[in-house]
């Protein structure tokens, strides 16, 4: 019986022509060293970065980002941690930037977490390089139950885009396990089916040492062109 790796990796190659193709397409990760050295004020970007995309035109963001960058003072957690209810208010309404309360109210709950995984771990980037790729959906858990508004894709992008390896359960993802009998929803939320995603995901690792974020992508070329 084929495995699941080769079966995707052969799906991918049929639908893009060749495996150079498909390698031309993957995505890179960080190290621990390089997941060590991003200071945390970046981590806290990228977490403010995803909050905002969620349910937004994403090109929108990116053209406003610079403003982003000087209403939140470079997102340098401690600074956005200690503003008053008012200045945060003041923030939410800054036209620099995306106006949404709610979503600017994240970021400060999103430093504030920070700050604490900085005096557990000694900084954000050593708590995630630390965690285990065979237990992502853990991390994705903790993510949305310690940080603000990073359940869901928003939690799994967050981490593809600060370089931390991982997989990332989009449609395409969903759809190439659904073909293969492992689950039967394009959205995951229970925790059975998460392990199972993660189980196969384990597997093909082991098979392949491809990482997590090579797999991922793999996966979703195996169901079409992108």
């Amino acid at each position: 019986m084929k495995s699941l790796y080769k079966t995707f990796l052969e799906r991918a190659i049929v639908q893009h022509g060749s495996i150079a193709a498909i390698e031309d397409l993957l995505p890179s990760s960080l190290n621990t060293e390089e997941l060590n050295a991003v200071p945390d004020h970046r981590y806290l970007a990228e977490m403010a970065a995803c909050v905002f995309r969620a349910g937004f035109v994403w090109r929108v963001i990116s053209n406003k980002w610079p403003g982003f960058e000087e209403v939140f003072n470079g997102f340098l957690p401690i600074w956005v941690a200690s503003r008053s209810p008012e200045q945060i208010e003041t923030m939410a309404s800054d036209r620099r930037i995306v106006r949404n309360l709610t979503k600017v109210k994240s970021v400060q709950d999103n430093a504030l977490f920070i700050l604490d995984i900085q005096r557990e771990h000694g900084s954000f980037g050593q708590f995630l390089a630390s965690w285990p790729s065979e237990d992502l959906v853990g991390l994705w858990a903790y993510l949305k139950k310690h940080g603000s508004r990073l359940g869901g894709n928003s939690g799994q992008y967050f981490l593809r885009f600060s370089g931390k390896d991982t997989f990332i359960l989009s449609q395409d993802v969903c759809t190439a396990l659904i073909s293969v009998g492992l689950i039967d929803k394009t959205q995951l939320t229970a925790q059975r089916d998460l392990k199972i995603a993660q189980h196969a995901f384990n597997e093909m690792q082991q098979e392949s040492g491809r990482s997590m974020a090579e797999l991922s992508m793999i996966l979703a070329l195996s169901i079409g062109p992108h």
